[in-house]
């Protein structure tokens, strides 16, 4: 029997990449259902670009502030993407929002990592807000995008203590530490096949274990 086609996998950042880094570090292990094809980046001066040409990932800047409004960046976005042949996309710290008509066409094929236990503290600061809002729990979302900010089907989550004393920046690095985990496991229940949409919630169908839910401690 021969092996399915790994799905082809673009990126899109804007900062640093960690996560992207964790997706690339998955993706290298030949038994991982995708590949990191392309990873696009609004912003030339961005850590993450360096960090994916060392893993012999293909780069492409697509800066914004060359076009004149978001359907135009969309637009060379998407290009990129489908000169790509890409499959799936993965948004890593990809902080544009994107217009609902690129949002419907990559519909149930793009996938975003979010700093919350969503629906809890969409937008920025979640960890400040968290604190602020006295949780006990916090965590990180990989959810399906729809055109809403941090809306879509909710694919898995990890949920991490918020501790006595904890800063928004240490809270940040226990909630990062998660979210390096989830995001390849994410990834790979999608591209196999094995977390599908059915109307607006995902589906964990069988082929193996569905991600983890809560990882505290790290491993």
């Amino acid at each position: 029997m021969s092996t399915p086609a790994r799905k082809r996998v673009a990126v899109l950042v804007s900062g640093g990449g960690s996560n992207m880094a964790a997706l690339i570090a998955a993706a290298a292990d030949p038994a991982f259902p995708a590949e990191i094809v392309r990873v696009i980046c609004n912003r030339p001066d961005a850590g993450a670009l360096a960090k994916a040409a060392a893993a012999g990932v293909e780069t492409v800047i697509i800066d914004h502030r060359s076009y004149s409004d978001r359907e135009t960046f969309d637009a060379a976005v998407d290009a990129a993407l489908v000169a790509a042949e890409t499959d799936i996309v993965c948004l890593a710290g990809f902080m544009r929002l994107l217009t609902p008509g690129f949002v419907e066409k990559w519909r149930d094929r793009m996938i975003n990592i979010h700093p919350s236990l969503l629906p809890s503290f969409k937008g920025l600061h979640t960890h400040a807000r968290a604190l602020e809002a006295d949780v006990t729990l916090h965590g990180c979302t990989v959810h399906f995008v729809r055109a809403e900010m941090d809306m879509g089907p909710i694919i898995v989550q990890a949920a991490v203590p918020v501790i006595d004393g904890d800063t928004a920046e240490t809270l940040a690095a226990r909630v990062l530490a998660a979210e390096h985990r989830i995001y390849p496991q994410a990834l790979a229940a999608v591209a196999s096949g094995r977390a599908v949409v059915d109307g607006e919630r995902v589906v964990h169908t069988g082929g193996g274990e569905p991600p983890a839910a809560f990882v505290w401690p790290p491993a």
